[in-house]
């Protein structure tokens, strides 16, 4: 038995290798350090990666390996994510600080290695240290393998464009003085595409991006929101849109005229250039869920452009799409439902680990030793957040990973509660002594190759509100979402499990739940958090360890050699 077992790993090598014969290793130097920054009016520093606001476009082929050196030059320290990269065995190169790393402090480098495996679209990289990745984030573009082609017809051009959100002041202080006040952070003073804030903006109109097309052809935009906290409508003036992939994901095509994307996702559309040339409108708005709450309530625009010598209306203003109101959740649900994986997938049907994560904000007591200024939350509280009334402590002196490997205590506890540790109406009146979460380190553990259910259910503590939630190191299936609290009894009639989307970040809806499925094929220690970075600085997140299978290719691999020391 055991030759066989040699044998079948011989086999998968050669298999591997013949699979990877026309893999490339691409090389990349990334520099973060300050950069002089104009928008709306102003100059001022901001950290970016190379000098370049948003970072660079890094473009592979399925199944090639990304070799990126990040040598830190800035004033605070920082991590590189490689956001919806599975990392197979690779989770020192995961990158949220003090989760599978520790910060690459300045002065310091580390160096990125991993190979992207089954997985073709759309994903982006960003800083995840505090909140750096306000502009340091680029676009991570997979194509299909070398010999291969998309399952669409191929497109005449590809134009990535990168939703952001910008703050005349520096995002650091932002947080910073949030942290010390206990208060919500300032809003951001607006949003970016592609950089830009567009038109509508002052001091903006001699930068709005422009996006060419040419009568007759068509354009795969490439649509990723790197919103610090804003979940975004998108849309094109007098365009529709045909969604062909999300999160480097194919998807079974359907026709809209708006999507909606959570900050960490990615939407793939095809739009075509069958209206009478001229110029429109490229556009985003907030989706705003929770009530009550301030937002930036502003449009950042691109203009899409025909490149025709017979444009006659191409000097003239660009046309303005309608656009759905802000608090609009009709329109949200009507494009995260109509998601479908192109066919059969192999959606868990048995299930090992049966978890239920409630998700929400919270008011924490004003502590006895702070004084007023540190309690400027409402009537004088400080802001919270937590999964199953945990609120997550990020450690300090070692990552979870290093301290897992190397069996290192009192980092870390792994007794994450399945459920809540209390059952209650999770959308209706909530008891004020359930607002306050108690804070921990605390981890979920989970054999390798478990097959896991997760039902990620809203709550109305402080405010409900649609929570865009990320998992690192994995794809899951959606299989369902709703509102109100989920029924185990009636809700689980509603689950797809023929062709539901794979993901790697979902948006529970706002008062309202949803169910993953995935199965822990992957070791290591993977963060899973809001991915509204106001609410993960507060505690929204949890981190699963995923024990080592059998042999060599279920091990997560050797720490690199540079791996950045606390």
């Amino acid at each position: 038995m055991e030759f066989a077992y040699h044998s079948c790993l011989f086999f998968l090598g050669i298999l591997l290798l013949f699979a990877n014969a026309n893999a490339k290793i691409h090389s990349h130097d990334f520099v973060v350090q300050a950069t002089p920054v104009k928008r709306l009016c102003k100059t001022q520093n901001r950290i970016t990666v190379n000098g370049m606001y948003p970072g660079p476009t890094l473009e592979v082929n399925n199944g090639d390996t990304l070799v990126v050196k990040v040598t830190n030059r800035a004033q605070y320290n920082v991590t590189i994510h490689w956001h919806g990269v599975r990392q197979f065995r690779t989770g020192w190169a995961d990158g949220p600080e003090f989760v599978t790393q520790c910060p690459i402090r300045p002065g310091g480098s580390y160096t990125y290695r991993f190979t992207i495996e089954g997985q073709e679209g759309t994903l982006w990289w960003h800083a995840h240290s505090s909140w750096l990745r306000a502009t340091v984030y680029g676009a991570l573009i997979i194509h299909p393998k070398q010999g291969s082609s998309y399952p669409f017809t191929k497109p005449n051009r590809e134009t990535p464009i990168l939703l952001g959100e910008w703050w005349n002041a520096d995002p650091i202080s932002v947080v910073r003085q949030a942290t010390r006040t206990g208060a919500a952070p300032n809003i951001s003073d607006a949003y970016t595409i592609n950089g830009q804030p567009g038109d509508l903006y002052n001091c903006s109109s001699n930068d709005t991006v422009i996006v060419p097309i040419n009568s007759g052809e068509t354009n795969l935009i490439r649509v990723i929101n790197a919103a610090l906290n804003q979940e975004l409508f998108f849309t094109i003036a007098n365009h529709k849109f045909t969604v062909v992939g999300a999160d480097a994901g194919y998807l079974k095509p359907f026709t809209t005229s708006v999507i909606m994307l959570g900050p960490g996702q990615t939407t793939d559309v095809l739009i075509k250039g069958d209206q009478a040339p001229g110029r429109y409108y490229i556009a985003a708005i907030p989706y705003q869920s929770a009530q009550n709450a301030p937002f930036d309530n502003t449009t950042t625009t691109a203009i899409l452009e025909y490149k025709s010598s017979s444009c006659k209306n191409c000097s003239s203003s660009p046309v303005m799409p309608p656009l759905p109101a802000v608090n609009d959740t009709n329109t949200a649900t009507a494009f995260t439902t109509s998601l479908r994986s192109p066919s059969k997938v192999p959606v868990p049907t048995v299930i090992d680990e049966n978890l239920f994560f409630t998700v929400g904000l919270g008011l924490n007591s004003c502590p006895k030793n702070f004084n007023s200024n540190q309690c400027q939350g409402p009537n004088g509280t400080r802001f919270t957040a937590s999964m199953n009334n945990v609120s997550f402590i990020l450690p300090s002196n070692f990552s979870l990973l290093q301290a897992h490997k190397q069996g290192i205590p009192g980092v870390f506890t792994t007794d994450f509660p399945a459920n809540p540790p209390l059952k209650f109406d999770y959308t209706g009146n909530v008891n004020r002594s359930l607002w306050q979460p108690v804070a921990g380190t605390k981890v979920y553990k989970l054999k390798y190759g478990s097959r896991v259910q997760i039902v990620l259910q809203d709550t109305s503590i402080f405010t409900p509100e649609n929570h865009p939630v990320h998992l690192h190191g994995y794809d899951f299936y959606i299989l369902a979402e709703g509102f109100g609290n989920f029924n185990p009894k009636t809700d689980t009639s509603k689950f797809n499990l023929v062709d539901p989307p794979q993901r790697n970040t979902v948006a529970v809806p706002v008062n309202g739940w949803a169910v993953i499925r995935f199965v822990a094929d992957n070791p290591g220690v993977w963060l899973m958090h809001c991915h509204l970075d106001v609410h993960i600085a507060w505690g929204l997140a949890m981190a699963f360890l995923v024990e080592d299978g059998v042999g060599a290719l279920q091990t997560l691999q050797a720490p690199p050699a540079d791996l950045p020391v606390c």
